[in-house]
């Protein structure tokens, strides 16, 4: 990370604010990165039997630990 020096709080503000929208991108691409991987492991781990319905459970366990991280941090 490169440092900067900023001339006025105005200045400062504004580049807060571009990091903030920034993180919330990288937070919006990440949810629809992670559904979109669950929609499409999905029919993959159907076909694969008993092993796939491990892997059903894990999934599941994984994407809902997930929501509630990025839920806890959307709340920040």
């Amino acid at each position: 990370m490169t440092s900067h020096r900023y001339s006025s709080f105005e200045e400062i503000d504004d580049r807060l604010k571009i990091l903030k929208l920034k993180t919330e991108i990288d937070k919006e691409s990440f949810r629809h990165d992670v559904l979109k991987f669950k929609k499409n492991i999905t029919p993959a781990i159907l076909s694969g039997g008993i092993g796939g319905m491990v892997q059903i459970a894990i999934l599941t366990f994984i994407t809902k630990n997930l929501a509630k991280i990025l839920r806890k941090e959307s709340k920040d």
